[in-house]
Parts: structure tokens; C-alpha cells; sequence
């Protein structure tokens, strides 16, 4: 086992003796402890991707690329059993509405360190030419800050659409799935919060893990002008082999302000028909769209409760068996977007958000994460947020189905933005609706 330091410099003399494409891997002797974000923010080399998983035990930062795909087929056909791509598939990227936005981003990265369960481990992915990575570990350091604490103020929150065109909106969903355009659809609202300072985005996502638990964490930097973080609860696959784990989260409803209230709130959430309808469409989506690539396939006989800081979500896990033939890129395919982000059916839904949503959703409602030979993990980017300088963009969606009101739907959509929203100072004189054409 080795410190920091002396596994770099065995891994550079190694990169050295190397003729062909290969992995190095060292365990570490590292007390870092919780504060990998602190020093992945540090190293000054893009692209940087922290991925920590639902139950904590994995906890991965990467940074450097060796190549980078923007089609995981391609990506799987080339990588060597131990290692692993990183990255997302955008909800609308290079399409028409979001031309400016990639359909996906993939990439091998030069370095990999991982922590699982207290046991630490790096490993660099070595090419034919290997400049670039020693450059890259040259400029690494052990050495950095701690993180502070967030002491960013908003001064600006522009909601889009606003609360006016938002009832027009889901009224008008309201109508079209009374004409069976379709069963349900998932519409979002993006928040522009303006801050007082610049904002980190790795100090903002330290923050939201140690108050967000149950959830998945990541942070998407492609350079040091724009990243996308998320904590999010939903998984959309986990994949060992040809075992497959995914789950239908959709239901949603407040957490109380006692225990009393709360359980109470629980016991509605369980026995509502409107929100169990909408769960039971997301589950009938997942398994129609697994059944070509499963063997066999598991469905749990009731919803189980989610509690988030927040809110709390009925959740329906799904487990199946899939073929040999059946890829990740197959996978990625037909689970995203799901009806708990999109609609049913996906297309009809799709064009309704195409024409009605006034904003472009970008990595919003996406799926992040990696996928390998053996194994392979995304969650959907929802509680998530684009991190610009002192701009922060915060997303969230609500589905509509018979009975949704368009007044409980925005306290929905407050309640979720809140999981991200409420870890940074507000101006109690910041109004909390101000439209597009105001600030303009």
C-alpha cells in the first residue's frame, strides 16, 4: 500500500516501461477522509467528474481524458475489463430546440481514485502516447484547501416559466390527456438564481451531500466556466453483469414539520390514487421497454417510501435478468428518458414538452454516471443544477396526470428546487417570481 505521493512516482516509472495500452493500479494508504471534493477541486486539469453512490460506499473522482465518446457502444467495444467510462446522456442535446447542448459526453480519463467503503485505490489508464498523462500527474498535488462553508446570497430568482404561464401550461396538459394525447406528462420549471459571488460548484455540492442524504451525488465539469451537479434519489439502472436493478420513482409529497405531520403525509402519499396512478405508469413503461432483453424480470408488490430531506417519493424496485446481446448503449436507449421524467407514451409526451416547456433542459432530467464491461451505474440528473460564475440554474419537474392541480404542482416543484435551493443565503426582499421580460 502506498501514500500519495509515492504511488505517483511508481505509476510514472511504470508509464515509462509501458509499450502498449494498459491500466496501473495501486492501492493508497490516504486519510483523506470525507474530503475528496476538496481535493478534486484543487487539481487544475479538465475534465473532472465526482461520482459518490446512492449508499455512500463508492465514492470515485476522475479527471484527464484518454479519449472521449459521445456513443457508449463505441466506448464499450474498446475498454479493457477494469476500466471505466464516465459521463451523461443530455435530455435534448443537438437537437433542434438544443443545438448547443451535447446529445451525450463520455470519457476514458487518465486518472481514476476510488474509495470503497474506508479502502482507496488509483488508477491511470495509459495510452500509446502517454505526454499528457504525465503531464497531468505532474500537475496534480496532494496538498489543498478545505472547502468553507456557502456564503453566497441571492439577490435575483427568476422562475421559467412563471406561475401564470405554468397553470396555462399544465392546464393544457390537463386537456390533451383528457383527449388521450397521452396517459402522462412530466413538465419542469428552471429557477435563475443571482448570487452576490461567484459560486463554487464543489463547494455547493460538499454542502448539498452533507445535508442530502439517500441520494447520488455527482459534479460534471467540462471546464472551469460550466458544471452540472445533482444529488439526486433516482436510480435509472445499475447493471452487474446480466443482472439488472432499476426502480419507478414518481409520487411525491412534502415532508411534515413533526413526526406527527409527517407520518401523516406518509399515509396519504401511500393511499392516494392520483400519485399511485402515476407511479404504477412509470413501472408499466420500465417493464414494456426491459422485457425484449430480459430473461426474467421481478416486479416489488407495493410502493415503498422514500423520505428526502424535503420530500418523500413512493418508489416500486424492478429487478430482471437480461440477455447476452443487450448493451448499455441498448439500456441508455429504451430506460431514458422514463415516464417518471418525460411521460407515456414517450414520444407524444416528448412533443408536448418540445412545444410547451420554455426552456431548453440540457443535462436536466438526463442520466449520469459509468458504465464498464461488468458493471455499469446511472442515476436520472434530477435535484440538479448548472453552476455559471454567480448564476445557478435549478431544475425541477412535476408529472401531470388526471387530477394534478396546477397551484399543488408549483409547490411541488418549490418543495423539490428546495433541495438544492435552500443551502445557500436568501434575500428575504428577493422576489420569488419575477418573470423573463421584468429583469429584461
Amino acid at each position: 500500500m502506498s501514500t500519495f505521493q509515492d504511488a505517483i512516482e511508481s505509476i510514472r516509472h511504470q508509464i515509462t516501461q509501458a509499450t502498449t495500452s494498459h491500466t496501473i493500479s495501486l492501492k493508497l494508504d490516504w486519510s483523506i477522509g470525507e474530503q475528496l471534493i476538496d481535493w478534486l477541486e484543487a487539481q487544475p486539469v479538465f475534465p473532472k467528474f465526482y461520482w459518490q453512490s446512492r449508499d455512500g460506499e463508492e465514492e470515485v473522482a476522475v479527471l484527464g481524458q484518454v479519449k472521449t465518446f459521445t456513443d457508449p457502444s463505441a466506448a464499450q467495444k474498446v475498454l479493457a475489463p477494469q476500466q471505466r467510462i464516465w459521463g451523461g446522456r443530455s435530455f435534448d442535446g443537438r437537437t433542434e430546440r438544443n443545438r448547443r447542448c451535447m446529445s451525450s459526453f463520455f470519457f476514458l480519463p487518465q486518472v481514476e481514485i476510488t474509495r470503497l467503503g474506508s479502502s482507496w485505490n488509483i488508477m491511470v489508464n495509459v495510452s500509446e502516447d502517454n505526454s499528457r498523462l504525465l503531464s497531468t500527474l505532474n500537475k496534480m498535488t496532494e496538498e489543498f484547501d478545505d472547502l468553507s462553508e456557502l456564503h453566497c446570497r441571492v439577490t435575483q430568482r427568476i422562475n421559467t416559466p412563471e406561475k401564470a404561464d405554468w397553470s396555462n401550461m399544465v392546464n393544457k396538459a390537463l386537456t390533451a390527456i383528457e383527449n388521450k394525447q397521452f396517459e402522462k406528462v412530466v413538465l419542469a420549471r428552471k429557477t435563475t438564481l443571482t448570487l452576490d459571488l461567484n459560486l463554487s460548484s464543489a463547494q455547493f455540492l460538499k454542502a448539498s451531500r452533507q445535508s442530502n442524504s439517500h441520494s447520488f451525488h455527482f459534479m460534471m465539469a467540462l471546464d472551469s466556466e460550466h458544471c452540472f451537479i445533482g444529488s439526486t434519489p433516482e436510480r435509472l439502472y445499475v447493471r452487474n453483469g446480466y443482472a439488472l436493478k432499476t426502480e419507478a420513482l414518481a409520487g411525491t409529497i412534502g415532508r411534515g414539520h413533526d413526526e406527527e405531520e409527517d407520518n401523516q403525509l406518509a399515509s396519504w402519499l401511500i393511499s392516494d390514487k392520483k400519485n399511485q396512478y402515476e407511479n404504477r405508469l412509470v413501472v408499466d413503461d420500465i417493464v414494456h421497454r426491459l422485457s425484449k432483453f430480459s430473461i426474467s424480470m421481478n416486479v416489488a408488490d407495493t410502493s415503498e417510501l422514500v423520505k428526502l430531506r424535503k420530500v418523500q417519493h413512493l418508489k416500486r424496485p424492478i429487478s430482471a435478468e437480461i440477455n447476452a446481446e443487450c448493451s448499455d448503449s441498448q439500456l441508455l436507449d429504451n430506460l431514458q428518458p422514463t415516464a417518471a421524467i418525460a411521460g407515456l407514451p414517450r414520444m407524444s409526451a416528448l412533443d408536448f414538452i418540445i412545444d410547451n416547456e420554455p426552456f431548453a433542459r440540457g443535462w436536466y432530467s438526463g442520466a449520469v454516471g459509468f458504465l464498464s464491461q461488468q458493471r455499469s451505474e446511472f442515476c436520472v440528473a434530477i435535484r440538479s443544477a448548472l453552476v455559471m460564475g454567480n448564476k445557478l440554474h435549478l431544475f425541477a419537474g412535476a408529472g401531470i396526470v388526471p387530477g394534478s392541480e396546477p397551484s399543488s404542482e408549483w409547490d411541488e416543484l418549490d418543495r423539490k428546487t428546495s433541495t438544492l435551493c435552500t443551502l445557500l443565503e436568501s434575500d428575504t426582499n428577493v422576489s420569488s417570481d419575477i418573470t423573463e421580460s421584468q429583469v429584461a
